[in-house]
């Protein structure tokens, strides 16, 4: 990639899931790279300490933006604030999402009915706004979603949520066949184990042991997944479309 220049100089950006990981990570990426990003989160935490802070050091700047993806009253009111104070939106970026990891007998129906509340529908209630108030009319756009390779090679222990992220597979490809009239491409990267505070909280015992079946022989870091939705939501990938982009240092599932 081009580092002599801000690859995203100007655009504005929203980020879902901004608290921590992959998506505080990509919310960093973009501002270094002249993003005015609107970071989203559900609760306020250390967010406003950690953008002043950013801010103080990059090109673009942090908005947070609090609201539950979950909840559509909430996402109308974000959306709008958007549009009142940029009146655009050229990238977003879903990353926001649940992980509940059990063998197949043990399945709750409510747990996974959760999952799918916040993994597949949130994440479609919010496109399908972003789409209509900003990119379609505006005739331009990128949207990345956040899949994982376990939705698209499934997993061991992990039915429901391979299911949910092989659910985001599937709507990225139907979105782009769709949006690719109003130029709006949409693509979804597939990451595979990243060294993340969620991963230690919650899949340490999922995946113990299981490095040696990664082809690199470590964990992935959350800034290369963030490089690869800034090449994404960048004019370097200006016609790739419809794609899910597998970040996962060779993983076998």
């Amino acid at each position: 990639m081009n580092k002599e220049k801000e690859m995203l100089k100007g655009k504005v950006c929203l980020i879902t899931g901004t608290s921590r990981g992959i998506g505080k990570e990509t919310a960093e990426c973009f501002a270094r790279e002249g993003a005015i990003v609107y970071a989203n989160a559900r609760a306020k935490g250390g967010l406003a300490e950690w953008s002043d802070n950013i801010n103080i050091k990059s090109k673009g700047k942090i908005i947070p933006l609090f609201f539950d993806i979950t909840n559509t009253e909430e996402i109308r009111k974000a959306v709008m604030r958007i549009k009142k104070e940029q009146g655009r939106v050229d990238v977003l970026v879903n990353n926001a999402g649940m992980v509940s990891n059990e063998m197949l007998g043990m399945i709750s129906i409510d747990k996974t009915r959760e999952m799918f509340e916040v993994n597949v529908f949130g994440l479609l209630n919010l496109t399908q706004l972003i789409t209509t108030r900003f990119m379609m009319k505006q005739k331009n756009g990128s949207i990345i979603n956040l899949s994982s390779v376990v939705g698209i090679e499934g997993s061991k222990g992990q039915v429901a949520y391979s299911a949910s992220k092989g659910a985001v597979a599937a709507l990225t490809k139907s979105m782009a066949k769709e949006l690719a009239p109003y130029n709006i491409r949409v693509n979804a990267l597939a990451p595979g184990m990243i060294q993340t505070e969620r991963l230690e909280e919650t899949i340490r015992d999922v995946y113990k042991g299981r490095t040696p079946y990664v082809g690199m022989g470590r964990l992935g870091e959350p800034r290369e997944i963030a490089d690869g939705c800034l090449y994404l939501a960048s004019e370097s990938s200006s016609y790739v479309t419809g794609q899910i982009l597998v970040i996962g240092g060779g993983i076998v599932p």
